[in-house]
């Protein structure tokens, strides 16, 4: 067994927002894996393998940060000796200084990192086949441990085992012998761990009648699949597999194959390719096939980052960037049943209706309804990312627990949307507002609700690598088709505010945030409530956690993760959302749900994913579809995987032509070099039009808010801006 090096109660932060700390038993083991349970002899809850960690502490606090990449650990520990203690565990499965590869001072990549391609490549291939089979023996040894504990509850009962529990009992010893027969088979591939697995690769015993496997044998093989899948994930860098199409970019192999065949969530028996394709792309999505990179290959051990304390601040610094705002993640009646068919006799009018129309054939208001039927918006960006995106980890790692608005950032690390105009690109589907607003159900109405809520991150499903460029104080954008507006209205901290409105509804939310780096993921921590009124009726809600996952090697990909509560705050009724986290072989991006009444029984069950669809459940064969997403354009990962919706977000079309303020996003001279591929002169604007607000600031003569007004914590909006834009906009100072 793996002998335990450390271990002991600590405080660990719970994974929902506003819930503190919690007393955990944390377990660090030889061979490096971190386990924590509730109780010591209790089931392990979660686990994370230390030497692929970064391991960030604040001594002052003893705080401990362990970050894997795919979770992280927030350890506050009870005593100064306690912390002491396990930052000596810690360390000794940190990383020789020596083995850090070095950075390029002007991109931070290693520097032979493109010698070391076709090395990496050949490692991918050897791993790929392994992976293949270990996805089937997870599965087979879960079925085992699974029948393992039925037996052991028959028995302790006291319970008289029947003729079938017999056959399953055997059953179970040949998967027994199938997975320790695999682990033998593999055993070459994972020289390092070869040691710990002759020890424990025995014939299992044969099972008693009253035993079916022998619990150390079950516990000594999955302390190898632990170890085989470790290795095997050093292995695999951030490239896609040898049997994919290449193309120009490798990020648009990975996101378009999945958008094009439709391919389902990975699970334990999907292909490799599948795996690693989660709904994603890659950073090295920019440029062509000569500019091809991927970031520092992880060292052997983990890292160690010493924070400091700031006053007044609990647990680690947030590093805030003005480029991430929380509410925009760096970086998308049917009766179906439940296999996802859909049942005969419903028309293709329901269909649209229940799904959602598009946002260019929804109702407008009468006043602009002539003037938008007479629009022809744009199916595509002029350019895609041109020039070496550079690597964002090897920014991040010069600059932990330190505040990113002080960092200067490249362009290249931008796609061509303001956080204004993300803003607006979260609220695509708003026909479910309007749907919601003439539903006279009350659950029905709040089920819409929720499917709105959801559809808001549906535009971040190849988004992984880049940021918004923060707008400047007092910079604003409208979007006429739900009569949006919104406006920057405090620099430090970086607050944005919206209001918008259409049939039936109406809009508003204020949204700040911080954003922390724990040493390989980005944790984005939204703040601020978003409110919507229907009628006479008024909802609130806040949204969860989003990580960005895999910062320095593997595929990026963004997660979001925690709990959304949708209130209807004149009837009490509650629907509450859950955003489940991933793992390596589950399924990603699900979501589900349930609403409940005031007097707290329990009325509808949602389920879905964040990045396809969410239906209500009708029974236990059928479901009725809510929200669908609408399909992303073939060549979305080649323009920075944005929507259609996206896309015309930054067009000036001609109903535009002459009503805008000059403080609109779409006048920015930087985000519309971008845009156009000139990532040179994206640079000297966005470095000029930054200058120009530093130089405001130190004149005092800083724009005011012009749109919202401060009431509480909340940014509230004053009206007046559709009426402005029909008399024409005067007094307002330029920004740029």
């Amino acid at each position: 067994m793996d002998q335990v090096i450390c271990e002991g109660w600590v405080l660990k932060k719970r994974r929902k927002k506003m819930q503190g700390f919690a007393r955990r038993y944390f377990k660090l083991q030889q061979s490096g894996w971190l386990s924590y349970s509730f109780e010591p002899k209790q089931p392990t809850r979660d686990e994370i393998f230390v030497p692929h960690a970064a391991i960030s502490s604040t001594p002052g606090r003893r705080d401990i940060h362990v970050d894997s990449g795919n979770a992280t650990f927030h350890i506050k520990c009870l005593t100064v000796e306690d912390f002491n203690k396990w930052m000596t565990a810690f360390r000794k499965f940190l990383a020789p200084k020596d083995s850090q590869r070095p950075f390029s001072p002007s991109l931070g990549r290693p520097s032979t990192v493109r010698s070391l391609r076709s090395a990496q490549l050949g490692g991918l291939g050897k791993a790929a086949p392994l992976v293949e089979e270990m996805g089937n023996t997870i599965n087979e040894l879960q079925s085992l441990v699974s029948a393992w504990h039925a037996e052991s509850l028959k028995r302790r009962s006291g319970s008289i085992r029947s003729k079938g529990d017999k056959e399953k009992r055997e059953r179970s010893k040949d998967h027994a012998g199938h997975v320790l027969g695999f682990l033998k088979k593999a055993a070459p591939h994972n020289q390092q761990t070869s040691s710990h697995r002759d020890s424990t690769q025995e014939e299992p015993p044969e099972a008693s009648s009253s035993s079916s496997v022998n619990a150390e044998k079950v516990q000594a093989v999955l302390d190898n699949l632990k170890h085989q899948h470790a290795t095997l994930m050093r292995l695999l860098p951030a490239y896609p597999p040898l049997d994919m199409p290449q193309s120009p970019t490798v990020g648009t192999s990975l996101a378009a194959t999945s958008e094009e065949d439709g391919e389902q969530t990975p699970t334990a028996g999907t292909s490799l390719a599948q795996k690693l394709a989660r709904t994603s792309v890659m950073s090295s999505n920019s440029g062509g096939s000569n500019s091809v990179w991927f970031d520092a290959q992880e060292p052997e051990g983990a890292e160690e980052f010493v924070l400091d304390a700031s006053p007044g601040e609990e647990g680690v610094n947030g590093i805030l960037d003005e480029g991430v705002h929380p509410s925009s993640p760096i970086s998308q009646s049917d009766i179906v049943s439940s296999s996802g068919t859909t049942t005969d006799g419903d028309t293709d009018a329901e269909s649209d209706s229940e799904a959602g129309t598009t946002p260019e054939t929804a109702p407008t208001s009468p006043a602009e309804s002539h003037e938008e039927k007479q629009v022809v918006r744009r199916t595509e960006l002029p350019s895609g990312p041109v020039g070496d995106e550079g690597s964002l980890f090897a920014v991040l790692k010069k600059n932990v627990g330190k505040d990113l608005s002080q960092v200067a950032m490249p362009v290249s690390f931008n796609e061509p949307l303001t956080l204004l105009q993300k803003m607006a690109e979260e609220i695509e589907y708003y026909d479910l507002l309007s749907q919601a607003a003439h539903t006279e159900d009350h659950v029905d109405r709040i089920c819409m609700v929720a499917a709105f809520a959801v559809s808001t991150y549906a535009n971040t499903k190849y988004r992984t690598g880049r940021k918004g460029f923060n707008p400047m104080l007092a910079e604003t954008f409208e979007e006429s088709r739900m009569r949006f507006v919104a406006e920057k209205v405090s620099h430090n901290p970086v607050i944005l505010a919206y209001h918008a409105e259409g049939d039936g509804w109406e809009l508003w939310a204020t949204s700040s945030g911080k954003t922390k780096f724990w040493g390989k993921s980005l944790e984005i921590i939204p703040q601020g409530t978003t409110h919507l009124k229907l009628g006479d009726e008024h909802y609130q809600w806040k949204r969860p956690s989003s990580f960005m996952r895999n910062l320095m090697m593997g595929t990026k990909y963004l997660e979001h993760c925690g709990k959304m509560t949708i209130e209807n705050t004149t009837s009490g009724d509650k629907c509450v959302l859950d955003f489940k986290e991933g793992g390596y072989w589950g399924p990603s991006n699900q979501v589900s749900g349930a609403v409940v009444s005031s007097s707290g029984k329990t009325q509808a069950h949602l389920e879905g994913k964040w990045d396809e669809q969410i239906a209500r459940k009708v029974d236990s064969s059928y479901l009725r579809v809510l929200w669908r997403i609408s399909p992303f354009p073939k060549n979305a990962p080649e323009y920075y995987g944005f929507t259609s919706f996206g896309i015309t977000l930054n067009e000036i079309t001609p109903d535009l032509e002459g009503r805008l303020p000059p403080t609109d996003s779409r006048f920015r001279t930087d985000v519309r070099a971008l845009e156009e591929g000139d990532i040179d002169r994206a640079e000297e604007e966005k470095k000029r039009i930054e200058e120009m607000q530093r130089d405001r600031r130190k004149r005092g003569a800083e724009p005011k808010p012009r749109w919202f007004k401060p009431q509480g914590d909340e940014w509230i909006y004053m009206g007046g801006y559709w009426e402005q834009r029909q008399h024409g906009w005067k007094d307002i100072e330029p920004l740029w």
